[in-house]
């Protein structure tokens, strides 16, 4: 196998943990590389259902060396509980290892963020309220905390001597939320330091040289329409799910990406506010979130769902860096007469076409989906194993989406578990 990153192609969900487990068996190293506990990702493998938020979906793979990377944000409390869960699964982490330079989750992150969702009025945008924003906002602002500042005491004095008295100003006087005292955040910080102690690597730079001549695989979370910079801003992440971002939050170069597999389901779904042209609000969108278990893993909210959209998922190969799709729940569409694929947007205003994406999400509400019909396959693909046993309306539908998003599609899901998985 080749290095890979592993993204997602829409907003998320599409269901990288199982593609990730799978090409984990032939990778020396997982690194994760942006994102924190916002994400959640669900592995279906020895008859077991496992929930990732912030640990490498890899980790079921023993022999793997699995790294969150300094692209990562860290909420402790989250990481904690996550570990203690997958424990009592009995899953091992003595190959768990976690960048000094990743950053870390504070309280007043959590309550800032739920503070400025709570009254954002008409500008909420459906974040999870785990923090994540804030903290990347500090970071960018140079007044957060690394993993490593926890384990130097006069590293961590100094910066909350700085860092303490602007943040408190604006808790007090923008949120009206109750300061925090160094000692405070010291006493954590002292907890928090114990609980990541056992896998913090600072010799992080010399494990990534050890292992630069081997198999590398990256593991990303959200999707590329919530990308911070190329997704469908302001309703988006805060970090950079792209292919690209696999270089800043990994430890490694660009050149040591060989391939990106951009996983997307045979529909879309999306968590949270935001445009959505294919969405369906009627019975066939409930019938898909129904058949497909559209859940959030972190929030437990309800997708929304629509029909394919072959707009952005060729938008999201083109600035994702995609060389190879993923198709997943294709089984969703088992008993469906017909299925439909969105091959442009018509704005309702003047009835101007896109065919490629239009990135000012503010005209969206004026799109209308174009669609091309395809004829259902009504039989089970849960049990296919090969593309040559696929009913040939499938691979009409394979076909199709190929040549709409300019990529070839290498990986089909038709069912959580390992097994249900074609390879073309």
């Amino acid at each position: 196998m080749k290095n890979t990153v592993v993204i997602g192609a829409q907003w998320g969900d599409e269901g990288k943990a199982k593609i990730t487990d799978l090409l984990a068996e032939n990778a020396d190293m997982i690194i994760r590389y942006q994102g924190g506990c916002n994400a959640g990702h669900t592995v279906v493998a020895n008859g077991k259902t496992y929930k990732f938020h912030i640990i490498p979906s890899g980790i079921l793979n023993e022999e793997t060396i699995c790294f969150i990377g300094a692209g990562t944000v860290i909420h402790p409390e989250s990481f904690e509980r996550e570990l203690n869960e997958l424990k009592a699964e009995g899953v091992n982490f003595k190959n768990l290892k976690i960048s000094p330079l990743a950053s870390i989750t504070m309280p007043y992150h959590i309550e800032v963020d739920g503070y400025s969702e709570l009254h954002a009025g008409k500008g909420k945008i459906g974040t999870t309220r785990k923090g994540i924003g804030p903290t990347y906002t500090d970071k960018a602002a140079r007044m957060g905390l690394k993993i490593q500042d926890l384990y130097s005491y006069e590293a961590l004095s100094e910066k909350l001597d700085i860092i303490l008295p602007i943040k408190n100003k604006i808790l007090k006087n923008v949120y009206g939320i109750e300061e925090y005292t160094k000692e405070c955040i010291t006493s954590l910080c002292e907890k928090y330091a114990e609980l990541f102690k056992p896998y913090v690597c600072f010799g992080w730079q010399d494990l990534l040289n050890r292992y630069k001549d081997r198999t590398i695989l990256f593991e990303g979370a959200q999707g590329v329409m919530l990308d911070v910079d190329y997704g469908t801003y302001p309703f988006v992440t805060s970090s950079s799910p792209i292919g690209g971002g696999a270089s800043t939050g990994s430890g490694y170069g660009p050149s040591m990406i060989h391939e990106v597999v951009g996983v997307s389901k045979a529909y879309v779904t999306r968590v949270g506010e935001g445009p959505f042209v294919t969405e369906l609000t009627d019975e066939i969108g409930k019938k898909i979130q129904e058949v497909g278990h559209e859940f959030g893993v972190t929030t437990g909210r309800p997708r929304r769902c629509g029909w394919f959209d072959a707009v952005i998922m060729k938008y999201a190969v083109l600035v994702g860096g995609i060389t190879k799709v993923a198709l997943t729940k294709m089984d969703v569409f088992d008993d469906f007469d017909e299925i439909k694929i969105c091959t442009a947007y018509k704005d309702c205003r003047n009835d101007k076409v896109y065919t490629s994406y239009p990135t000012d999400v503010f005209i969206h509400k004026y799109l209308e989906p174009i669609y091309e019909v395809m004829p259902g396959w009504k039989t089970s693909l849960s049990g296919i194993r090969n593309y040559d046993d696929l009913p040939e309306n499938a691979k009409k539908f394979i076909s199709k989406v190929e040549d709409l998003i300019g990529a070839p599609i290498g990986i089909i899901s038709v069912g959580p578990d390992r097994e249900q998985t074609i390879l073309l």
